[in-house]
């Protein structure tokens, strides 16, 4: 494993040494408690998850075993947990519902191997392009709205299974619709034990935060089941799990066509979940985990849970946070939670097989609602209104468009906000700070800084090219002919590269100020615009006279001049 080869400081004596990874007896210990509690939370979620992709309730284990394994020898992230999520089950479900649409048990088995094969060769492929950086494509903002509107669809979609009333599933408003009209048939008993099931887990939550709280509850249903006869007063039940591994089970060539757009999405979603998960619990004496690399080890864990039948899977926040917080020291924990999925595979599916519909249900909704954010929505609106709406046309889009065309809308207006910003630069006036030679942005809250007749100063910020040097033109014309300056100087301190457009456009706009008797300066080109412009015309029109290192230097230049006679400097 690549964590052992470099561990973390420890004051314990390493077991092994030589040629050997070197790891710890102290580490062994926290790594086992940690992978141990990680299982008691990651089981019962993983079997929820799959409930909600749709899929038989032991492919939630499968998601769990052999993609952990793979993870832990690939990843570089110490305490990142590997299975599946909320996210990832609904884009499953969504992907599956339209090659499966009849549900056919052994076509679902087949699909699903093939969707989550070719999430694993789309990561793969990524890793080897070096597109780790495409998870950035997707904006904080645009990524919160996303996730609340999963939550939403997955809260709806399993209500009636809390609420024990049964209907043909369509799209979200029919659901909600469904369950509106069901409300009358609801099942009082199986209501009692989701809503004790929420209970269990939000007092758990509160109280206990690092107690298993989704296997305790779990626990508490099978024994309620046991001891009540729940299922003789219409408790619905999970029913028999299959004890064993699993069979080996091959994608489908067929299936292929129909299922790689959805699989890009949940590649990307994996990626992302993945990442964010591994970023967040990082410490300080570790290293940061490689987004490259991140793509290869979770393309690898999809493709050998695809053999197994898995569902598509990937990093996850909350099993992580439990992970760090339970004291993983490397990767081993993972391993330990994988031997803790095999144990219930082999021993204890005859107890899951009691597990009530509704606690699973109740598990989901509860950790699925953890995906709203409303902190996160106040905090966006606090500072940027514009994004506050991109998260809020997420939202509305993974609920009225459906998942995978929520995630297509999520990066469209993720992209069309990246557009929308640089197509319009900042372009700032300075003005000085009075009794200082500093110069600073104009602002309500400095009105007395002082602006010096017949100088206008403007400071444009990032990168000027064809998509928005005109829009950058347009505003610096009418700063001009609202101040009507003799000298327009131009702080490029702030631009780091200027396109051939760009460039045409900056020499006519220096020709066409020339002759109106206006003067334009440069101050503060980097190397690479410098290097630009004196390949260019623009350098023998303005001459060492008018190009800058410092500010204050063409300040100074501009009102030496200004006091020898008030012409404009040119040539001084």
């Amino acid at each position: 494993m690549q964590d052992l080869a470099n561990p973390p400081a420890g004051r314990a004596q390493p077991i092994v040494q030589a040629r050997a990874p070197r790891y710890s007896t102290e580490w062994a210990k926290a790594d086992v408690v940690a992978g141990l509690t990680v299982a008691a939370v990651v089981i019962p979620k993983a079997l929820a998850y799959a409930t909600v992709a749709g899929l038989p309730i032991q492919v939630g284990l499968y998601t769990a075993f052999l993609p952990m394994i793979i993870y832990a020898f690939l990843g570089t992230s110490r305490p990142l947990s590997v299975s599946t999520s909320a996210t990832l089950a609904i884009l499953t479900a969504a992907a599956l519902g339209k090659v499966v649409p009849d549900g056919n048990l052994a076509a679902l088995t087949t699909a699903t191997a093939t969707l989550t094969a070719l999430v694993g060769i789309t990561l793969v492929l990524a890793s080897l392009l070096r597109l780790g950086f495409v998870a950035n494509f997707i904006s904080d903002p645009v990524l919160t709205g996303f996730k609340a509107g999963i939550a939403i669809v997955i809260v709806v979609d399993q209500l009636p299974k809390l609420l024990g009333i049964h209907f043909e599933k369509g799209n979200f408003v029919h659901n909600v619709y469904g369950i509106l009209a069901g409300l009358p048939h609801l099942s009082v008993t199986t209501l009692a034990v989701g809503a004790a099931t929420v209970g269990l887990l939000v007092t758990m939550e509160h109280l206990w935060p690092k107690a298993p709280a989704p296997l305790i509850a779990v626990a508490a249903g099978i024994a309620g089941v046991a001891l009540l006869d729940l299922s003789s007063h219409g408790v619905g039940l999970v029913g028999k799990v299959p004890t064993g591994l699993p069979a080996l089970t091959l994608p489908d060539q067929s299936m292929i066509l129909a299922l790689w757009p959805a699989a890009v999405g949940i590649a990307l979603m994996s990626f992302t979940e993945t990442v964010a998960a591994g970023r967040a619990f990082v410490r300080d004496d570790e290293p940061m985990p490689s987004a490259n690399r991140e793509l290869l080890a979770t393309g690898a864990a999809n493709l050998g849970g695809a053999l197994l039948g898995a569902m598509p899977g990937g990093g996850g926040t909350t099993q992580t946070a439990v992970n760090r917080l339970a004291g993983a020291r490397t990767q081993v924990a993972e391993l330990v939670t994988a031997a803790g999925t095999l144990c219930t595979m082999l021993v204890l599916a005859p107890f899951i097989a009691l597990m009530p519909h509704a606690t699973l249900a109740a598990v989901v909704i509860v950790y699925s609602v953890g995906l709203i954010d409303p902190a996160e929505f106040r905090a966006i609106l606090a500072i940027r209104r514009t994004e506050f709406v991109w998260a809020l046309a997420a939202v509305v889009g993974v609920v009225l468009l459906g998942t995978l065309q929520g995630i297509v809308l999520a990066i469209a207006i993720s992209l069309l906000a990246l557009a929308h910003q640089v197509a319009d630069p900042a372009l700032h006036v300075l003005a000085r700070k009075p009794g200082t030679r500093l110069f600073r942005a104009t602002s309500p809250e400095h009105p007395d800084d002082e602006k010096i007749d017949g100088l206008l100063i403007l400071r444009p910020e990032g990168r000027i090219y064809f998509a928005n040097a005109a829009r950058l033109g347009h505003k610096i014309s009418h700063l001009i002919s609202q101040a009507d300056p003799r000298v327009i100087v131009l702080d490029l301190r702030a631009v780091f590269d200027l396109e051939y457009t760009a460039l045409k456009m900056l020499i006519a706009a220096e020709k066409k100020t020339r002759s109106s008797g206006r003067e334009i300066w440069l101050v503060g080109l980097t190397p690479g615009v410098m290097e630009l412009i004196r390949r260019s015309p623009l350098h023998d029109s303005l001459g060492s006279g008018r190009m800058f290192a410092r500010l204050e230097d063409a300040v100074a230049k501009f009102e030496a001049g200004a006091k020898a006679g008030g012409a404009t400097p040119s040539g001084a």
